[in-house]
């Protein structure tokens, strides 16, 4: 299986890349990346396998090959309105009908900016679940959750809103910055000055799913496969108060994963150009990485620094003089607990800082400081500030797991052997 994952490792980082490798043997893995940034250095660019596990002929990942990433959308997205409050244009403690007058409707008039951030808002379903059309055209998601009342007294207690994250942040973003929607403002304040391929919005002409490459078409984005059955060892034995919520139809877990139904294809050119910050971001495991590097101020720019022979491609690197995005006080009041204990949509207890999972039970990562976000079936990414860690995980082989996949754990956990 060696062949099939390239890239470099520093030293002291060989364990990682054999993990990595693991993933391929032993835990069901078709595609995948991952990049980890110490100190202002590549010290791991992995990347292995097949572009789209269900075309025999499909194109090998390269270096520079991107995915959607689901969830892990949210921690890009969520560095947003954190910028725009560093820049005084967005006020975390203000009531959310401060900038976006019709959600004060049906008793959310003391609804703050902060409780979107932290999924205590209250909003975590829809009445009715949307059609894959009304999803992604930006209007009947924030209209439908402006009308709605809270299913519990918000800011009293949290539950994951999986969905709905993303047309809270949307609309309160286009308000609060003039107009311009929160993926344009991504690509043209975060991706587009630090040189990184990550997307809310994939432009028109990377949607296309392949790209000259000398003698073969390699494809830029990569397929997602649907849920599989994994192999014995990764079955998730979850309590049975959580198989039930999983299960019921009725439940307040159904309805909040539910609220697209059915759910859309995810290789569709029109959902990856369309904006749902909670769901459908697009990157690769350099890009994602050096994001949360620069959130903690460790640095994104072009050199991949791992070593020589790290591949094709030299974006999303780290660079000694590169801009920081978070003050110190940004990065402090993102990574501060605001919501600890029993989640009402996950039925584990989760822990979130303002827009961001933080390390616990239901996502473990590098240690107690440490902040990002897990894509539902398998990537991640977040920066542990303590170490000047930063990590990017990507995947098209999708598992059961919601906040923790066997994959990224064992990454994770071998990464923590080394770095602490």
């Amino acid at each position: 299986m060696t062949e099939v994952v390239q890239g470099t490792v520093a030293d002291g980082y060989e364990a990682v890349r054999d993990a990595f490798i693991r993933n391929f043997e032993e835990r069901g893995e078709r595609g995948a990346a991952l990049t980890v940034h110490r100190h202002g250095r590549t010290v791991v660019d992995l990347w292995g396998g097949t572009t789209d596990p269900a075309d025999p002929e499909a194109p090998p990942w390269t270096a520079d090959t991107a995915v959607v990433i689901r969830s892990a959308t949210k921690g890009l997205a969520a560095a947003v309105p954190h910028l725009l409050h560093q820049r005084g244009q967005l006020d975390l403690d203000a009531p959310v009908g401060t900038y976006w007058p019709q959600f004060k409707a049906a008793g959310k008039e003391r609804v703050l900016v902060r409780h979107l951030l932290s999924h205590r808002a209250g909003l975590p379903a829809l009445p009715e679940p949307l059609t894959p059309e009304q999803a992604l055209d930006g209007v009947t998601g924030p209209r439908t959750l402006a009308a709605q009342a809270p299913a519990w007294q918000p800011g009293t207690a949290h539950g994951y809103h999986a969905h709905t994250y993303g047309w809270l942040l949307a609309e309160l973003v286009g308000r609060a910055s003039g107009g311009r929607s929160l993926g344009r403002w991504f690509a043209e304040e975060i991706a587009t000055p630090l040189g990184l391929d990550l997307w809310i919005g994939l432009p028109p002409h990377l949607a296309a799913a392949g790209a000259p490459g000398g003698t073969q078409r390699v494809a830029r984005v990569a397929e997602m496969t649907a849920p599989a059955p994994e192999p014995g060892a990764l079955r998730l034995r979850p309590k049975r108060a959580v198989t039930d919520a999983y299960a019921d139809p009725r439940s307040l877990t159904r309805r909040a994963f539910d609220a697209l139904t059915p759910r859309p294809d995810e290789n569709d050119p029109a959902y990856r150009a369309a904006e749902l910050p909670a769901a459908n971001g697009i990157g690769t495991a350099r890009s994602l990485s050096a994001f949360y590097a620069a959130l903690i101020g460790t640095g994104a720019g072009t050199d991949t620094g791992a070593g020589a022979g790290a591949g094709a491609g030299t974006r999303a690197g780290v660079s000694r003089g590169a801009r920081r995005l978070f003050t110190p006080a940004t990065l402090t009041q993102a990574r501060s607990e605001e919501s600890g204990g029993p989640d009402r949509v996950l039925i584990v207890n989760t822990s979130f800082g303002l827009g961001y999972m933080l390390h616990g039970s239901a996502c473990p990562l590098l240690g107690p400081g440490s902040f990002g976000h897990p894509g539902r079936g398998g990537s991640l990414g977040f920066a542990d500030p303590e170490s000047g860690t930063s990590f990017g995980y990507v995947t098209n082989t999708l598992h059961r797991s919601v906040t923790s996949d066997p994959r990224t754990q064992a990454l994770v956990r071998t990464l923590r052997t080394v770095v602490r």
